[in-house]
């Protein structure tokens, strides 16, 4: 009978435990768990009540946070200084604690008034010590009815279980707080940065033109208006669309980029607004548009100018209703989506051959801001290949100090007709093969040494590759020495009379670079 007993209680202390365990999984919230753990055990061991208290390392105060069996004022009223009455004690020893009558404990102080109408000698407390990191941190204790020759041995190895059960979900739910705390901090860091890249002034240019764009960008982010970029190809639309969306207080909602021309149009709708389970071969699950995913937030769509009628006719109605229905579905999906369209297409010109809506186009073109071509404000050109030598300097582990004069006026003469990223492009070029810390003519594409691009005349005779070599050679040293030829010809190593015949010889005005 003994074993059978035995076996019984040991059962029914499993069934507690994983019923313990199970309440901890169900939330990471632990102040929703506390107190049906407590109702649990209550239940199942007979305590009569129970109390959680936790340590304040501020005050050095120990509190009741969660009760069974007490009420709102009498919870609030136990408070104990560590050392002081049998939790106090517990705290401050890290010792578990058994008294079999409390009317024979003068350390139980019944601070929270609970046992003031019942007999005392009928009731027996437990207390142990909850642990973090071998720091007690509260405690776990019990009230039960006294029983004459019945050991509190196996119940204050239960409760040590118990709060060792509750500090390890309390570590568990710290670490989980500490690494959203962390991935928040580094998105705020994230974000600022990102606010920080695409602000309008770190769109580079002095230009009237560039100003005006930035100028632009300041009045439409602080709105939710639809925003319609124009532009060739490589003017920095994309760059644009991130300032308004990193500037606007949709900052921290999704940003989804959507390049319409590099999309097949037999996927372009699933893209944008995504399909349901088996709307067609090969869709094995239902999956989210870009739409949909971009809700709250900004959603770019460019070279908007390729999208097939059909699509416009969708877009239109998204535009219009902010809502639509997933490929193959029928529930319809409400957004709310700050749409930036971009294009280097004549949309006028599509609409006189039917070949983009009309209504589309006056919906997208709530406030059009659009970028001039780099030949159009060529006074940024030296400021943006600063930036972009800065750039590859240090991607490429190379020391530029400078642009020879001759590079320079190459840059300054060319048309550019891929724009900003055909710039970027040189100059990583010229940096790669810059070997003497200075970008020469000779270190820029053929594309800008032919007389198609620059405007110059070839002769193709070794004569006059040579002769345009040395004079670069001749106008860098020039450049160097402020005009001063003296100074140039020994630079050079050659006398001053030679390089007055050069000079004179290639027409160099040697008055130029005086003061520079």
């Amino acid at each position: 009978m003994t074993n059978l007993a035995n076996q019984s209680q040991e059962i029914a202390t499993l069934r507690l435990l994983f019923e313990i365990s199970r309440i901890l999984d169900s939330t990471i919230d632990m102040h929703e768990v506390i107190g049906p753990i407590l109702k649990t055990m209550a239940e199942r061991m007979g305590m009569l009540r129970g109390t959680i208290t936790l340590l304040d390392p501020a005050s050095g105060e120990i509190n009741i946070e969660a009760a069974y069996g007490l009420s709102e004022k009498q919870r609030l009223r136990g408070k104990y200084k560590p050392g002081e009455g049998v939790i106090g004690r517990v705290v401050q020893t890290g010792q578990p604690a058994a008294v079999p009558k409390i009317s024979d404990e003068p350390l139980f102080l019944d601070r929270t008034g609970a046992r003031k109408k019942v007999r005392k000698e009928d009731i027996s407390f437990l207390c142990v010590p909850i642990k973090l990191d071998k720091q007690v941190i509260g405690t776990l204790s019990a009230d039960r009815l006294f029983v004459e020759d019945d050991s509190l041995e196996e119940d204050l190895r239960l409760l040590t279980v118990i709060g060792s059960m509750l500090a390890q979900a309390v570590n568990l739910r710290k670490i989980a707080r500490d690494e959203q705390r962390r991935l928040m901090d580094e998105n705020s860091r994230l974000q600022a940065e990102l606010k920080n890249r695409y602000r309008p002034q770190n769109i580079i240019g002095n230009s009237t033109e560039i100003q005006t764009v930035c100028d632009l960008i300041d009045q439409v982010s602080k709105s939710t208006a639809t925003v319609l970029i124009r532009g060739e190809s490589g003017t920095g639309k994309e760059l644009v669309s991130s300032a308004i969306h990193y500037h606007s207080f949709r900052a921290s909602k999704p940003y989804v980029k959507v390049n319409c021309a590099a999309l097949p149009e037999s996927i372009i709708e699933s893209e944008l607004f995504g399909h349901e389970k088996g709307a067609f071969t090969g869709a094995v699950s239902m999956r989210k548009g870009r739409f949909e995913l971009a809700d709250r937030g900004t959603i770019l769509l460019d070279e908007i100018g390729y999208l097939s009628l059909p699509t416009q006719a969708k877009l239109l109605r998204v535009l219009q209703e902010r809502e639509f229905e997933r490929v193959g579905g029928t529930i319809t999906i409400k957004v709310d989506v700050r749409v930036i369209a971009a294009t280097n297409r004549d949309l006028e010109g599509l609409m006189e051959k039917d070949d983009f809506l009309q209504d589309l186009y006056y919906r997208l073109n709530v406030f059009p801001i659009h970028i001039p071509p780099l030949r159009e404000r060529k006074s940024d050109i030296l400021q943006l290949a600063d930036l972009f030598i800065e750039k590859y300097s240090k991607m490429h582990d190379k020391r530029i100090l400078r642009i020879s004069t001759p590079a320079i006026d190459m840059l300054m003469s060319y048309h550019w007709p891929g724009n900003i990223r055909e710039l970027e492009n040189c100059v990583e070029r010229s940096v790669l093969l810059s070997s003497d810390g200075v970008i020469h003519g000779h270190h820029l594409p053929p594309t800008l040494q032919t007389a198609e691009a620059s405007g110059t005349i070839h002769q193709g005779s070794l004569e006059t590759t040579l002769e345009n070599v040395e004079r670069e050679v001749l106008t860098d040293a020039l450049k160097s020495a402020r005009g001063n030829r003296a100074k140039a010809a020994r630079a050079l190593g050659i006398s001053e009379r030679i390089m007055g015949l050069r000079v004179d010889k290639y027409g160099i005005d040697a008055k130029r670079f005086r003061g520079t």
